[in-house]
């Protein structure tokens, strides 16, 4: 059992199980109905995407001090309470289950996501 990172929206991969979108909006221009037989999710879950001044710092991230500002504001972010506790259980899922998590962006590396792995990786998550 494990869970994932993917870009939304990418081909399923065999055993993925539930794909989570840890975005703060839905894709633009796709119906409810298509969410998850478009590949983009299955579960909507806005509560791990970071708030949206912060993702206009990591979008607009041009150098490395750039974005270890985003690096520190999301990671702040997902150190409340609430955010821990959801970390916690979705690294003790992956313990258990296959399910995947992701977002839009094309460059892993320059994404939260990549910062959401090293979260989840902290607190024991088992990964592909």
């Amino acid at each position: 059992m494990s869970v994932r990172i993917v870009r939304l929206g990418s081909l399923r991969m065999q055993g993925e199980g539930l794909r989570i979108g840890t975005v703060r909006r839905p894709p633009r221009g796709v119906p409810k109905s298509e969410f998850a037989t478009g590949d983009w999710y299955d579960v909507w879950f806005p509560n791990l995407s970071p708030r949206p001044e912060t993702i206009k710092i990591g979008l607009g991230a041009g150098t490395e001090a750039e974005w270890t500002r985003f690096v520190r504001l999301y990671r702040k972010e997902m150190a409340t309470p609430e955010n821990a506790r959801i970390l916690d259980l979705l690294a003790a899922l992956s313990r258990s289950t296959d399910f995947s998590v992701g977002c839009y962006c094309e460059d892993e590396s320059r994404c939260h996501r990549s910062i959401l792995r090293e979260l989840l990786r902290e607190r024991g998550a088992v990964f592909v």
